[in-house]
């Protein structure tokens, strides 16, 4: 996965920058270019579907957003999640093609669109950590893992919240399967634990949707 070029935030944290559309629009758009040049793939993004994500992602953000500043840097993983869960549920993207002699267990070009969302998402989410936080991300192997792909995308079209799990497992963190959707620092202070699922969750917190061996359905 190739890293993102930012726009540029005029001396502001980068957090508080991508707290804004003009930001978030083009930081997405520097996002397609880079994936484009990447693995070959074209898009095709609707705006007003890209302005809708945005405004959803922000409610979302506000209302579990930590009050304990010991708590941003945890937030920064989780409000990634909740922009993937935004673009998963609006869809704003399209692909209108892929290269010659595409491989498809390569993830991205299995799934190109859920490949742009998460690259997207990882990206400002390392870029937020190491700008702000002084901290790197350091992304999982299972990045480039068909198997775990196949999960993924079944159980985000499933419940897009699941998405939360599968962003923090690519980042290389342990995700919380059980309740994604809540943030995990809140739930570890409640005494409510995590589910040690090793790939993604199923149903109502069960085991994750299984992927045939032959990488087909």
């Amino acid at each position: 996965m190739t890293n993102l070029t930012i726009p540029p935030h005029n001396d502001v944290q980068l957090h508080k920058a991508a707290q804004r559309l003009r930001w978030f629009l083009a930081a997405y758009e520097h996002q397609i270019h880079t994936t484009e040049e990447e693995t070959g793939n074209r898009y095709r993004t609707d705006e007003k579907k890209l302005t809708r994500v945005f405004a959803d992602w922000l409610k979302d953000f506000e209302a579990q957003k930590p009050e304990d500043p010991r708590d941003n840097t945890a937030y920064v993983g989780f409000a990634a999640g909740l922009m993937l869960r935004a673009l998963l549920r609006h869809q704003p993207s399209v692909s209108e093609g892929l290269p010659n002699q595409a491989d498809m267990s390569n993830p991205a070009h299995f799934w190109p669109e859920g490949y742009l969302y998460v690259a997207f998402c990882l990206n400002v989410r390392g870029l937020v950590l190491q700008s702000d936080y002084h901290e790197e991300q350091n992304l999982s192997d299972l990045m480039t893992e068909i198997r775990t792909w196949w999960s993924f995308r079944e159980n985000a079209q499933e419940d897009p919240s699941r998405a939360i799990g599968f962003l923090d497992l690519f980042a290389g963190d342990e995700p919380e399967w059980a309740f994604p959707q809540i943030f995990r620092v809140k739930l570890a202070r409640s005494g409510k634990g995590r589910s040690p699922k090793p790939i993604g969750p199923g149903k109502s917190g069960a085991a994750p949707s299984q992927v045939p061996d032959d990488g087909g359905h």
